[in-house]
Formats: structure tokens, C-alpha cells, sequence
């Protein structure tokens, strides 16, 4: 099971040179995954349709009892056949679809082969995390897939609806999984089956949680809005994903789950009333349009709602119904679209207004047509037929609700039988007043899968007790009643066939009434799933531009002073609620008299920050808070913290020197006397209190600390840097969130600066070098006299020649050019240093960012240039990569540590060890090393341009205005 899966989406990788290579017959190669699974569960057949079931599991977080477990039993049998072997004649069908000049269809391959192996997984799980995970992979496909064609805006906007609607439903669900598996105990679901909760309130909660994840995806009411839109992917997809595949995997989660919850109090009446309500909303709605696939999109769903009464029903006739509903549904809908997209492609048109005479111009189309659409129509002796009377009779035998519903499903049924004759008669069939549609022929292979889906449906009609024994074998996990049913295409003269009688005729009657129903169907016709989607944002941003308004003022200091008075009365109320002093030791005031001391000196210089009025001085007096904070680090003897602080205080620092280059040197906001009498007691009572916390909370303090576990547990393995080995082992994925977290934020600030690119090139030959932001000067600098080669002059710095002389500092260069290597080496020391001393790869990597700050203030942006030719995203990239890829690794036992170590001996540096731990180090270096050399480009090349640009243009500017202005020529 695992390598039919895997090999899916292996392949799906390597589709783009697939398709490079064999343009559009890929899709022939691409189609062997789908169809080595068909042929793998049809040799499992007798073995699910006995009852048994073939299972592989691999403890994934045993901690938190989540497994990725794989169970093939007779449901998810059903549901395999249908979503490989489907898949199969969908990518052989796309092979005669697609031509090789058509665009991004290397990307449309890959996604449509990874969909069906996530709809594969998704049917096999056994797990609930590892179902919703394969269910959300189901939904990301299905919006690429939707928005193939992302230059039309219908495209994109009918993909976000499809994302929206069931991501949404898709999180909902997530929550009653999480509930549910707790109430179980476990997230088995094979488990859960057997020995189900009790239905308490958390669990009727969870039920209607799940509920509206399976209802999203399979589109019922309310949830249908986003299905018709996606019609807007290509036939395929509609083919595939929306009759086949994708959308049944509401309707086959409910099956799954029914045997256990439907009983619970509210499952039923949802399932019920919402399956009949959209059986009969979405059948009368296709009845008036005139896109021969949104007639069958809207049939989908009018077949959905069928689907999901019978699925949730409860009972084991309506389940086998629902199986064999299931398979007939697939193979009569999958080749309507299919036949819908040889039209499109012959005709140019899917307007059943235009369309005319297509039967005669491609008979065999139209048989195919025929017999599928026979098929929908529940005609005999198709499989349809059998399927519908199954339901029947199931609903027929049921309870008084099941009664009420089975009058609704008679409705629905005659509904389906008068759009399924309005596809065939606007597809096919002459009509008066039109001229016959030109067509070109089609080959036998275009035509090949959907003949072969609709002659199943027409082999398996009088064949169904064929497939009898393994849909009952999943039936069985119901009570099993006095008289079970069984499929067969015959069951003699009987209240179901007469019921099927009445549906066929009503259908006939409503599609002779055509004209009439049309009109009458506008008349009552509800808003179009555009207007309610369009409205729901439009009312979405409506609400948020009048909250926005409402508490975004544009005052830096409204916002601080909210944040603070909320974070005081929070912190206050919980004091006075909870007491914590009470029976607590009294809190020292410090260990030794030396942090009182530098506490001091740190308010001190944080209250001066009140008094200044040049940006810079603030920025400094800033910075000495935060030495002052490393410095109470290194008085309580923590030299990773400390040291951590003092690299990133220097690196702050710099940042915020860049940025006040653009800036007034002093503050321009005035400030009335009544407002700093305001501003003041605020901000110290918020510091105040927020003090008092930590220091009562410390004090308080009843449980042991977690730091001696810690310590015990690295000392187990040799090691004495506690920290270090906390963030690249024992809560390695936290580091790997927050670094993930720290380029995220920094490449997001740093792009509003680069509105067109990010690039800023490499450095300019000496040659042709001109002024930097350093010169303020637009003349060309004068270097040695032409001519004079007996006496080079040797820089310092690579890029020094473009700095203008009187900005140079020789003293600054000469240090930038010594420091700057053994500032790396100090780096990388830092990072191998780590298991045993203070230092890590985010130390490291500010330590190395520094070194190439120190160049750039030294020699500007082309020394910059020439220090770091490599792009910053590289790093960054480079970085995520190697920690995220460790972090995966370490899921063998759940750490980092014991993934990987090699130990070693070299003659000068003697033992020593290499493991995975040191690699995710590495990733961090490289992350941080790229995130500061983006800021240092952005906030220092970057604006050294702009400054540039900005003085050219001045001095331009004087240029032209010179002669009026009287000034003289130079």
C-alpha cells in the first residue's frame, strides 16, 4: 500500500521532464501508479469481500498516539477501484484531451497524478490525524486543479471558493477528530468502529463538527456553492475530482463513520434533511441552465445529497444502497463529463442552445452519451437502475423518517430523470430552428475511457449480484435486519419498482414541460453560488473596514497605551483574584548585590530615554537596556543568553542606525504637557506591574523546575551546554517553527523595500565604479593619473576605490580588512562549540552577520557586494531546508540527538563527534546569516541607492535651472 502510494506522488515529481519529453502522451506513463493499484485491489478482493482486512501501520508520535496507519477492508476496497481505476482512464483520456503545445501542462499532470494518490491514502487511512491530513492534500490539489488556468480571473476566483468552503469545513472537522479521538482514547478508526464512545455531549459536538467536513467537501447544502464554480477546471478535473473522486469523500467519510455515530443525537436529522434538501435544489436548478457541464454539476450535487441520506441513514439496507450508489454514480457522472469534453473539443461549444445535430455527426459519442445517461436515469438494465431500486426498497422497510425522506428521493429521482433527458436532447439531438453543429471526428482513443466506464455501468446492471458480496460486507457492520437485501437487477413487481415507475414517468412529464419549467424555475430560482460567495466577502470587508476604522487611529501611541492598560488590568485582576504571595516565601531582592547594581544603571538609562529628543541618542540609550539585560545574564551565569543578547543588541543597533538615515534627526511629534502627564504613569505602572509578576510568580513557585531533568537528561548523553541542546534536540521543532517564523517575518519587511526585485547585482568593475550614498556627490572620483602604472595603489577593501575620499576612514578599513576573517572563524567556532561551551547556530550566525555588517560600513554597498556575492535568499533557503530535513529525520524516535552521530579522530583536534544535532545547527546559521544579510541589503544597499538616486536627480535639477538662475558654468 505504502510504495503504490508513494510511487504516485514520486512520479507526479517527475512530471514536468515527463511531459518536456513526451509532450501530452506523459499522461500514458503518469497513468501506470493509478493502474498498478487497480490491479493490487482486485487481487485483494475476496480477501475484503470475506470480511477480512489488510492493514500496515508506522507509529508516527507514539507520545500522542498518532499513527499512520493503512487498512484496506470492503468499503475503502470500493472506494480504491474507484479512485484508481478512474484515475487510470481520466490520464489516459487526458493523453487525447490535451495537445502538446498546451500551456502549464507539466504542473496540471503532476497535480492531477499527487490528487489521486492523496484520494488513494485518504480512502486507505485508518487513523483520523493521517485522514485529515491526506484530506487536506485532497483540498490543495483540487485548488490547483481549479485554478489551472490562472490568467482568467474566473478561474482563480472559482479555485478560492472551492479553498475557502472546504478548508474552513476541512478545520471544523479537524476539531471533532481531536474530540472524538480523546473521548476514545484513541485515533484508530478501525478502533473507534468497534468500541465507539459514549454519546455524550463532547461527542454529539465532535459528530456535528465532522459533519460539516464531509458536507463541505461533498457539497451539500449550505455547502454546494463552490462545487458548480469549479466547473471552471478543465473536463478531467470535473471528471476526476468533482463525480468520481474528491467530492465523495464527504459521503465516503460519512459511510465510514455512520456505523458508529449514527445513532448519536443530531446526526441523523442533518444528514437527512440536508441530502434531501440539496437532492432537491440542486436537480430543479439544473433544469434551467443551459453549459451542458454545469447542468451535470449541478446533477453532482443533486446526486451528493442522494448519496449522503443513504451513506447516514443508520441502517444496513440503506448502506449497501449507498455502496452500489456509489459505484453507479461513478460510472455513469465520470462519463458524462468525459463525453461533455469530446463535444467541447469537437463542436468548440457546450451551449446545448447551439448545439444540434451531434448524435449523427458522432454516433458513437452519442451512444456512449446514451448508455451512461440511461444509467443516471435509472433505467433498466443499467446499474443505475439497480442501485435506485436498492434505495427503495431500503427506504421503503425504514422508519417513519425514512418514509418521509423516500418521498423526497422519489422527487429527486424524477428531477434527475428530466435533466438527464435535457443533456441528452441539448447535446445530441437535432432541434428545430438550429443548423447542425460542425464537428470534427474523434479518434478511438479519446473515446476509449468513457466507453469503457459506461459499459461497466451497463455490464454490472444485470451483473450487480457480482459485487453483492463484498458492498454487503461492508452493510454488515450494521445491524443486520430480519430480511437483509441483496443486489440483484430483478427483485419481481413490488412497491420499489412501481416507485421507480412514478420517477421515470414524472421526468418524462417535466422534460415534455420544458419551456414551463424553465420559466417557472427562474421565477423561484435562489441567488447563484457567485452572488452568495461575492456577498459573503463583500459583507466580509464591509465588517472589517468599519472595525478597522474603529480601532486603527493612526496613533503609534493610542495602540501602545491599549496594549498596555489591557496587558495592566489583565495582570492586576489575576493578583488580586489568585493572591499567589500568600504562603509564599518572601522574593529576594537580588542574589548577589552586583544585579541590583546593573538593574539600576538599566532602568536608569531606560527612564533617560523620556528626556531625549534626537532619534539617535534614544537608540542608544535603547541598546544600553538591552546590554544592561546581558549583563543580569552574566552576573546569574548564563553565557549563552548573555552572549545571545549582546549580538543581537549590536545587530539591533545597526538596523535602527540604517533606518534613521532616512529620518529627522530629532523627534517632530510635539507633546502637550497633558498628554506625557498621561503617557508616563501609564507606561511605568505597566513596567511596574509586569515586574511585580515575574517576581511573584518566581516566588510562588510549587512545583520542581523542569531545568533539572533537563540538565540530567543532556549529561546522559556527555554533553554540558543545556541550551544549546534544548534547541537543536529536545525542542528541536520549536526552534525549527520559530527560525521558520524569523525568515517569514524578515523577508516579508524587508520586501516592501525591493518593489520590483530583490536582486541588487553584483559589484561594478573597478572601472567603472561611481559615488556611493557615502559621497553625496554625483562627480566622477579621480583615482591615480592616467598613465602612471609604475606606483598601483593597493586598497584595503575590494570595493574601498568607490568610497570618496573624505568619507574613507584608512583606520576603519585596515580593521574591517583584519577582523573580518577571523570574525568568521569566531562564527563557525561558535556553532561546532555548542555541545560543550556557550555559542549555537543562531549566535554563530549573528556573529558571521556582524563580520559582513563591518564591511559594509566600511566600504559601503559594493564592498557589501563583493563580501557576499551570493544571494541572501540562498542562505535562507539553504537553511530551512537542512533543519526542516533533520526535524523529519528525528520523527524516527521522536529526537534530533539520536538520529544521526559519527564519532571521529583527527590528529590535531582529536575525538570528536558529528551528528544530526550540529547539521540543524548549521541550518540555523545559515537562516540567521541569510535573514541579517537581506536586512543589511534592504535597510543599507537598498537605501544607499535610493540616497543616491535622490542626489543625481537634485543635482540634475540644479543643472538644468542653472542659466536661468544666473549661475555660472562650472
Amino acid at each position: 500500500m505504502t510504495a503504490l502510494i508513494a510511487a504516485h506522488f514520486v512520479l507526479a515529481a517527475f512530471a514536468r521532464p515527463l511531459v518536456r519529453r513526451l509532450g501530452a502522451r506523459a499522461f500514458l506513463v503518469l497513468a501506470l501508479p493509478p493502474a498498478a493499484t487497480t490491479c493490487w485491489a482486485l487481487t485483494r478482493w475476496d480477501t475484503a469481500a470475506s470480511g477480512a482486512a489488510t492493514g500496515w501501520t508506522w507509529r508516527w508520535l507514539p507520545a500522542y498516539d498518532v499513527s499512520v496507519a493503512l487498512r484496506l477492508d470492503a468499503l475503502a476496497e470500493l472506494m480504491v477501484l474507484l479512485a484508481a481505476g478512474v484515475g487510470t482512464l481520466v490520464l489516459l483520456y487526458c493523453a487525447s484531451y490535451f495537445s502538446d503545445t498546451t500551456p502549464r501542462l507539466a504542473g496540471f499532470a503532476g497535480n492531477l497524478l499527487a490528487f489521486a494518490g492523496a484520494m488513494l491514502a485518504l480512502v486507505l487511512s485508518d487513523d483520523l490525524i493521517t485522514l485529515y491530513v491526506f484530506w487536506e492534500l485532497t483540498t490543495v490539489f483540487s485548488y490547483l486543479l481549479i485554478g489551472y488556468d490562472s490568467e482568467q480571473r474566473h478561474s482563480r476566483r472559482s479555485a478560492l471558493q472551492a479553498l475557502t468552503v472546504t478548508t474552513l469545513g476541512g478545520l471544523a472537522m479537524l476539531i471533532g477528530f481531536l474530540i472524538v479521538g480523546h473521548q476514545a482514547g484513541t485515533y484508530r478508526i478501525s478502533a473507534i468502529l468497534a468500541d465507539p464512545p459514549p454519546a455524550g455531549t463532547a461527542v454529539q459536538i465532535a459528530v456535528l463538527l465532522i459533519l460539516c467536513g464531509a458536507l463541505s467537501k461533498s457539497a451539500v447544502w449550505p455547502f454546494s456553492l463552490w462545487l458548480p464554480n469549479a466547473m471552471a477546471a478543465p473536463t478531467p478535473v470535473s471528471a476526476y475530482l468533482h463525480a468520481a473522486a474528491m467530492v465523495k469523500a464527504g459521503v465516503y467519510l460519512i459511510a465510514r463513520l455512520a456505523p458508529a455515530f449514527a445513532d448519536v443525537p443530531g446526526w441523523r436529522p442533518v444528514v437527512m434533511v440536508l441530502g434531501a434538501a440539496t437532492m432537491l435544489l440542486a436537480g430543479w436548478r439544473a433544469l434551467r441552465l443551459h453549459d451542458l457541464k454545469i447542468v451535470l454539476a449541478y446533477g453532482t450535487v443533486s446526486q451528493l445529497g442522494f448519496l449522503t441520506v443513504l451513506a447516514g441513514a443508520g441502517n444496513r439496507d440503506a448502506a449497501l444502497a449507498a455502496a452500489v450508489m456509489i459505484l453507479a454514480h461513478a460510472l455513469f457522472k465520470a462519463p458524462l463529463f468525459l463525453v461533455t469534453g469530446i463535444v467541447d473539443h469537437a463542436a468548440g461549444t457546450r451551449d446545448l442552445r447551439r448545439l444540434s445535430g451531434v448524435g449523427r455527426s458522432l454516433p458513437q459519442v452519442c451512444a456512449v452519451a446514451v448508455l451512461a445517461g440511461l444509467s443516471m436515469a435509472a433505467l433498466p438494465p443499467l446499474l443505475g437502475f439497480a442501485a435506485k431500486e436498492s434505495a427503495f426498497e431500503a427506504l421503503l422497510h425504514g422508519d417513519t423518517a425514512d418514509r418521509w425522506t423516500l418521498g423526497v428521493t422519489v422527487a429527486g429521482s424524477a428531477l434527475t430523470v428530466a435533466y438527464t433527458a435535457r443533456f441528452l436532447w441539448g447535446g445530441f439531438l437535432r432541434k428545430p430552428g438550429v443548423p447542425d453543429t460542425p464537428v470534427h471526428r474523434v479518434g478511438p482513443a479519446f473515446l476509449a475511457a468513457p466507453a469503457v466506464l459506461a459499459l461497466c455501468g451497463l455490464v454490472l446492471g444485470p451483473g450487480v449480484g457480482w459485487t453483492d458480496r463484498l458492498l454487503s460486507a461492508y452493510a454488515d457492520t450494521f445491524p443486520a435486519p430480519a430480511h437483509p437485501y441483496h443486489l440483484a437487477l430483478w427483485h419481481g413487481w413490488g412497491t420499489a419498482l412501481l416507485l421507480s415507475a412514478a420517477a421515470t414517468a414524472g421526468g418524462a412529464l417535466l422534460f415534455a414541460a420544458r419551456g414551463r419549467v424553465t420559466r417557472l424555475s427562474r421565477r423561484v430560482a435562489w441567488p447563484t453560488a457567485d452572488a452568495v460567495f461575492g456577498h459573503l466577502l463583500l459583507g466580509l470587508e464591509r465588517l472589517s473596514l468599519q472595525v478597522t476604522g474603529f480601532v486603527q487611529r493612526g496613533s503609534l501611541s493610542v495602540y501602545l497605551a491599549t496594549t498596555l492598560l489591557v496587558m495592566l488590568a489583565g495582570q492586576l485582576s489575576a493578583l488580586i483574584t489568585d493572591q499567589p504571595w500568600r504562603g509564599a516565601p518572601a522574593p529576594r531582592l537580588w542574589d548577589v548585590p552586583l544585579q541590583g547594581a546593573v538593574a539600576a544603571l538599566t532602568c536608569a538609562a531606560a527612564l533617560l530615554c523620556l528626556t531625549v529628543r534626537r532619534r539617535m541618542k534614544a537608540v542608544v540609550l535603547a541598546g544600553l537596556t538591552g546590554y544592561g539585560t546581558a549583563l543580569l545574564f552574566v552576573v546569574q551565569g548564563g553565557p549563552d543568553l548573555a552572549l545571545t543578547q549582546f549580538c543581537v543588541e549590536t545587530v539591533s543597533m545597526i538596523v535602527f542606525v540604517l533606518v534613521l538615515r532616512r529620518m529627522p534627526v530629532h523627534f517632530e511629534e510635539s507633546v502637550s504637557s497633558w498628554r506625557r502627564a498621561v503617557r508616563v504613569p501609564v507606561a511605568l505602572a505597566a513596567a511596574a506591574t509586569l515586574g511585580v509578576v515575574v517576581w511573584v510568580a518566581a516566588a510562588a513557585r510549587t512545583a520542581l523546575p523542569a531545568g533539572a531533568a533537563m540538565v540530567e537528561e543532556t549529561a546522559h548523553h556527555g554533553l554540558k551546554d543545556v541550551v544549546a541542546t534544548i534547541l537543536v534536540d529536545l525542542r528541536s521543532w520549536d526552534t525549527m517553527g520559530e527560525s521558520a517564523v524569523l525568515a517569514a517575518a524578515a523577508i516579508g519587511v524587508t520586501s516592501l523595500l525591493y518593489l520590483h526585485r530583490r536582486a541588487e547585482g553584483p559589484a561594478v568593475p573597478a572601472g567603472e565604479r561611481g559615488p556611493t550614498a557615502w559621497s553625496m556627490t554625483t562627480e566622477p572620483l579621480t583615482g591615480v593619473p592616467q598613465g602612471d602604472e609604475g606606483a598601483p595603489e593597493r586598497g584595503w577593501l575590494a570595493a574601498g576605490a568607490t568610497l570618496a575620499p573624505e568619507h574613507r576612514s584608512v583606520v576603519f578599513e585596515v580593521i574591517a580588512r583584519l577582523l573580518f576573517h577571523p570574525i568568521l572563524v569566531l562564527s563557525v567556532y561558535l556553532l561546532f562549540c555548542a555541545e560543550n561551551m556557550p555559542g549555537g547556530g543562531f549566535v554563530g550566525g549573528l556573529v558571521a552577520g556582524l563580520a559582513l555588517i563591518t564591511r559594509y560600513l566600511a566600504g559601503g554597498r559594493f564592498e557589501l557586494a563583493e563580501a557576499a556575492p551570493l544571494q541572501p535568499g540562498l542562505f535562507t533557503g539553504l537553511g530551512l531546508f537542512l533543519s526542516t530535513g533533520v526535524a523529519l529525520l528525528g520523527l524516527r524516535d521522536g529526537t534530533v540527538l539520536h538520529a544521526w552521530t559519527y564519532h571521529g579522530h583527527l590528529p590535531v583536534f582529536g575525538d570528536f563527534e558529528f551528528g544530526t544535532p550540529v547539521i540543524f545547527d548549521c541550518g540555523v546559521y545559515l537562516l540567521v546569516l541569510g535573514v541579517v544579510l537581506d536586512i543589511v541589503r534592504a535597510l543599507g544597499a537598498k537605501i544607499d541607492r535610493q540616497i543616491e538616486r535622490a542626489a543625481a536627480e537634485k543635482a540634475a535639477a540644479r543643472r538644468a535651472a542653472g542659466p536661468e538662475t544666473g549661475e555660472a558654468a562650472p
